[in-house]
């Protein structure tokens, strides 16, 4: 079988990348741009087993070209504009990849016969603060920010394409994603690295904010569980069931690695419009026979233990405007 990646030099990608390179019954392609946060470091022990590409989703001519030289079976897309505070701070950037990105692919994919997996995210449901449900994969979309409209349109591009021009597609929604190779952007390295380099942790408002944490070794398991075995034209929910605040992640992570959430944590004012809580059931995967397996409290002592031993990785990249800054949606 023959699995290109988009995005695959990315946090989420990269892991799924590593996990197929392990078989040797899977021949893996990459094609990702290289931006700030897809990088070959995170491929670098690997490259002799991947055929890579250097390219842009929006580059019509040569995703075609990388098509027809690679010949895949499946094409998996992860490449996105992912973080919101820079959504909020640059807004264009994720309407050119997540929307016209993905515009592109389609009409790529809708002249070959490959079958499709759009990574999309918990985020398109919305904010369900104020209630005890969760979102079953067919709750209507309700996106709050930037980030999180456009990927809820490139998924509504996804299913149109598959009920006007039959192209075969999946859909996977998973919720917070942490481990090895996640930029230090994100919330969990980014707290990590800000101890590390001697600087307080900070928390956006009252760190009330609800998420579901599920590590990334997880989630790739549950992306291959809904490859080999999820319906065509089907929706999934990946999720932890791990419930946790902003607050209870940030101070966990300071306990952990010996601080004192009382001297080591600041709290900031909060994102414009932030969501206040997600969740999903995922009871449709675990039909499929899929469940994780690693807890949040060794989730998070196994991602402490990378960074501190990966400092090769992360110290060339740590962005003042969205690391080091107290308050990085203000950074732009």
């Amino acid at each position: 079988m023959r699995i290109l990646v988009l995005g695959g030099a990315g946090f989420m990608g990269s892991n799924f990348v590593r996990r197929l390179a392990r078989s040797e019954e899977i021949v893996v392609g990459v094609y990702d741009k290289l931006t700030y946060a897809g990088r070959i470091e995170n491929l670098k022990d690997i490259l002799d087993r991947v055929y890579f590409v250097k390219g842009d989703i929006g580059n019509e001519e040569l995703l075609e070209h990388v098509l027809d030289e690679f010949g895949p079976d499946i094409i998996v897309n992860f490449a996105a504009e992912t973080h919101v505070d820079r959504s909020i701070n640059e807004p264009s950037p994720f309407i050119n990849t997540n929307i016209n990105g993905v515009y592109t692919v389609l009409e790529v994919l809708r002249r070959k016969q490959a079958l499709y997996v759009h990574i999309s995210t918990d985020e398109v449901y919305g904010d369900l603060y104020g209630t005890e449900e969760a979102a079953s994969e067919d709750w209507p979309l309700n996106p709050s920010s930037p980030y999180s409209a456009s990927k809820a349109a490139g998924e509504l591009l996804v299913r149109s394409y598959g009920r006007t021009y039959g192209l075969r597609y999946k859909i996977v929604r998973p919720c917070n994603n942490y481990g090895p190779y996640q930029h230090p952007e994100k919330l969990i390295p980014r707290t990590i690295i800000r101890y590390l380099l001697g600087k307080p942790a900070t928390i956006y408002g009252d760190g009330s904010q609800v998420r579901d944490w599920l590590y990334v070794e997880d989630f790739v398991a549950g992306l291959i569980t809904v490859i080999d075995k999820g319906g065509v034209g089907e929706v999934y929910n990946i999720c932890a069931n791990s419930p946790a605040t902003v607050k209870e992640i940030v101070e966990n992570i300071i306990r952990i690695l010996g601080g004192d959430p009382e001297r080591d944590v600041v709290h900031v004012r909060g994102r414009p419009g932030e969501d206040r809580r997600y969740a999903m059931r995922c009871d449709k995967i675990q039909k499929l026979g899929w469940a994780p397996k690693v807890g949040l409290m060794d989730g998070l002592r196994r991602t402490i233990e990378w960074y501190m031993a990966n400092e090769w990785w992360w110290r060339p990249v740590v962005d003042p405007r969205y690391v080091l800054s107290d308050a990085p949606w203000e950074a732009g």
